[in-house]
């Protein structure tokens, strides 16, 4: 029998736009006679609706972008909206979920959360592995504790930088210097990020990265490589080869990204045997410490010294036909549809286990 797969996508977020290109080249890789895919679109404002299965893979993003003569549905009765006649007799329900979000309202637990009340199986990382991957400052907080090395940082709320602009000014350059990178807590692929070469431009970053969080996190400038590895598993996670970028500009901003591709990616990295190995262990590490599940894709720096230094992870890398995690998985021997089959098995996985977790004693 096939999968009833439902694909979850869009989003009240920055990174709205990001998520339908990654639904888009899902639907592509879906091997239709394995699942059955019912689209389920949450748009910018946040309404969630249901579209007919899909018969064949979409021809574009505005396909996708499901309107007024689709149904709107309650995100709180998921499986009876999608399949009312068949769930009375318990047959129709969803199978598992792949929510294909990023950023905060998808990426960030929330969605996550809501499958978890209604137990239904979901691709993926759990509430806390989502929430602490989105939140860099956390984020790094639980890398500080397992002992994993990285750049030097400094966070901040808006009220707090409206109230003491000044002293959070002097700490940062004192502390960090000259380039830094001031980035919103809550967010990711480069949405709202700037590097900042003086006092003026640190400034202005800052007022543009509160246009999308109430936190900041600004961190030091590396000098070194741009390496990342793809992580795939639950309690035995594997790593893929790992992949270098070398942007062109002046670093990996969304526009790089996802539009222009100006940007090379080095796939496998030029690393030693012993480099290699080394990542992949700071990996697994970093997987481990925001306990995750499913897929993260780690970033780290390799600075001139040779010293490893975790970056930040991903706890739902984007799938367009620029993103690093399915190529790195391509060049480790797992193709596209493999790979999105691996995390279905593994969601559906993850869920049978918590079925025998005892809730009464």
């Amino acid at each position: 029998m096939k999968i009833k797969l439902g694909l979850l996508y869009g989003g009240k977020s920055a990174e709205h736009k990001v998520s339908l290109q990654t639904a888009l080249a899902v639907t592509k890789a879906l091997d239709l006679t394995k699942f059955e895919v019912h689209p389920i679109y949450i748009t910018d404002k946040g309404e969630w609706i249901r579209g007919a299965e899909l018969q064949a893979p979409a021809t574009d993003v505005k396909a996708l972008q499901l309107g007024t003569n689709d149904q709107v549905i309650s995100p709180v009765s998921l499986n009876q909206e999608l399949f009312p006649a068949q769930v009375s007799q318990n047959n129709g329900a969803i199978d598992v979920i792949f929510p294909l979000l990023h950023g905060p309202n998808g990426e960030d637990g929330t969605v996550q959360g809501l499958l978890e009340l209604m137990n239904i199986p979901y691709v993926g990382n759990t509430v806390l592995s989502s929430a602490a991957g989105m939140d860099k400052v956390i984020m790094k907080n639980l890398f500080a504790q397992a002992g994993l090395k990285q750049a030097k940082y400094v966070s901040f709320i808006r009220k707090e930088w409206e109230k003491n602009k000044e002293s959070l000014t002097n700490e940062i350059e004192e502390n960090l210097g000259y380039p830094c990178f001031v980035k919103p807590a809550n967010l990711g692929s480069s949405v709202g990020i700037s590097k900042c070469k003086n006092r003026e431009e640190l400034e202005v970053a800052c007022h543009e990265a509160f246009q999308f969080d109430r936190k900041v996190i600004v961190e030091e400038g590396i000098i070194g490589r741009e390496i990342e590895i793809g992580i795939l598993g639950n309690d035995e996670p594997e790593c893929s080869v790992a992949g270098e970028i070398a942007p062109k500009k002046d670093f990996y901003d969304y526009k790089a990204k996802y539009e222009d591709g100006d940007t090379e990616l080095i796939i496998p990295a030029d690393l030693t045997e012993e480099q290699y190995e080394e990542l992949k262990t700071l990996a697994v590490k970093s997987f481990k410490a925001i306990d995750g599940a499913g897929l993260v894709r780690a970033d780290f720096f390799l600075t001139r010294e040779g010293e490893f230094l975790i970056n930040e992870v991903n706890t739902m890398p984007g799938f367009t036909p620029f993103s690093m995690f399915p190529l790195m998985w391509q060049n480790t021997g797992v193709s596209y549809p493999e790979l999105i089959e691996r995390l279905v098995n593994l969601a559906l996985e993850r869920h049978e286990e918590k079925q025998h977790i005892k809730h009464t004693f």
